[in-house]
């Protein structure tokens, strides 16, 4: 796994929806969500706080089978806990039907917007930053904030797709930000991109962007099929791969005229006038 801490991609303006992207994410993180601390030694409060988050996941979140048949669970958690079972896992009160109204269609929009962990949030708002900004560079503001919501909603109906029946709740914004890592791959493949390699003890390389984003895909397709062994068996590696590819397919046909749409030529000190772009 390589862990991109920056890139060598010039920008003609700053990238003011990424940030806006950043800010929104974290603040809902630190202002809205329920955050579970602990959930050891069979505590009162932490098992209350573990059903207060499920309740606002379900929520706010998108769940597959809500997302297809466009009607809301008719029960949920209700934010209360009469304690553990036998296996020490957390028991959440069911309430039926959920007080609160709920728009599956608006939910993925609100999903996008939600992290289960701080991890989780660092992780995505890591790799947006590195990345998202050059792309809104090139496609402009507002195209890219519709780019970035319309990549969201296909990853997540996508995995919707794959698991019709599902009633787990999908957050966070990795299937929106898995659309721009393969538009930046489409557009910038040899950009030079600073990553810290996990299996060589975190070393700094600098490697093409073909390479740091193909070996992503290939790690989230390779868990989506099984083929390998995941850490995380909740993350939907699915949305991931949707995402992905229709961030890559999305920028084809325009990949002439966003490459085009770079940072203004400079003169050399020959007197030749030469593009500040590391993949021209």
């Amino acid at each position: 796994m390589v862990l991109p801490i920056h890139d060598i991609n010039p920008l003609r303006r700053k990238p003011v929806i990424t940030w806006l992207l950043i800010a929104v994410n974290v603040a809902v993180f630190v202002l809205f969500e329920p955050v579970v601390t602990s959930v050891a030694g069979v505590s009162t409060s932490a098992s209350r706080n573990v059903c207060e988050q499920q309740r606002f996941f379900d929520q706010w979140g998108a769940i597959p089978v809500e997302m297809l048949t466009n009607r809301p669970l008719d029960q949920v958690p209700s934010g209360r806990s009469p304690g553990l079972n036998a296996r020490g896992e957390v028991l959440c009160q069911l309430e039926s039907p959920p007080s609160f109204v709920k728009s599956p269609v608006l939910s993925v929009l609100t999903s996008m917007f939600l992290h289960g962990s701080w991890l989780h949030l660092l992780g995505n708002m890591l790799f947006l930053g590195v990345f998202g900004n050059n792309i809104e560079d090139r496609m402009g503001r507002f195209l890219y904030l519709i780019f970035y919501l319309v990549c969201g909603y296909t990853a997540a109906y996508g995995f919707a797709l794959f698991e019709p029946a599902s009633t787990t709740t999908l957050i966070g914004a990795s299937g929106a930000i898995a659309g721009v890592l393969g538009a930046y791959l489409v557009v910038f493949p040899r950009a030079r991109v600073i990553g810290l390699v996990t299996f060589l003890l975190f070393l700094p390389f600098w490697l093409p962007a073909w390479i740091v984003l193909g070996f992503w895909f290939l790690l989230q397709y390779v868990y989506f099929t099984g083929m390998g062994v995941a850490d995380g068996g909740s993350v939907a590696y699915g949305a991931h791969v949707v995402g992905f590819v229709f961030g890559a397919l999305a920028v084809i046909p325009f990949v002439r005229e966003l490459r085009a749409a770079g940072p203004p030529r400079r003169r050399a000190p020959d007197h030749r006038w030469v593009r500040q772009t590391p993949w021209s």
